[in-house]
């Protein structure tokens, strides 16, 4: 899909900003209500803009330890992503799973209250997960840079 200087303005603002109300989005981008109103729901419609999603801050809950969990699977078995996925899936504590071309198949972010509640979902529940070769885990420490927008 194309997209034109004043999709591009629209986009940054609301990259921005994402509860901008619509009359001040518009505003903002420098058209009417009702072309933003348009030009966002053929943005939605082109696959251009999915939707939007609240950002929830998971220290402020509790989850003070999160770590990205690396796997190499077992590949001898031709169901084994398709299974170790859905697995993945059904542990509450997996917040994000990713799947990759090379050394590393899968990465799974995983968070928890504090240290010995991560042992807990690491020896009962990630190590439970079918076609385990390798585990590498990464500790979380700081986010430097996320989710800070698009070049538009």
């Amino acid at each position: 899909m194309q997209i034109d200087d004043t999709d591009r303005r629209i986009l940054r603002h609301l990259m921005a900003e994402p509860d901008l109300a619509m009359a001040d989005l518009a505003e903002r981008a420098g058209v009417t209500a009702a072309t933003c109103w348009r030009r966002l729901d053929r943005l939605k419609a082109g696959g251009v803009l999915k939707g939007q999603e609240a950002v929830i801050d998971w220290r402020a809950l509790g989850y003070e330890v999160e770590v990205s969990l690396r796997f190499t699977l077992d590949k001898t078995n031709p169901r084994a992503f398709d299974e170790f996925i859905a697995a993945a899936r059904a542990v509450p504590e997996v917040i994000e799973i990713q799947t990759f071309l090379g050394r590393v198949d899968v990465r799974l972010d995983v968070i928890a209250r504090d240290i010995a509640h991560y042992q807990e979902v690491y020896r009962d529940r990630i190590l439970a997960l079918p076609h385990i070769a390798d585990i590498e885990a990464l500790m979380h420490v700081a986010v430097i840079k996320a989710g800070e927008g698009l070049p538009l």
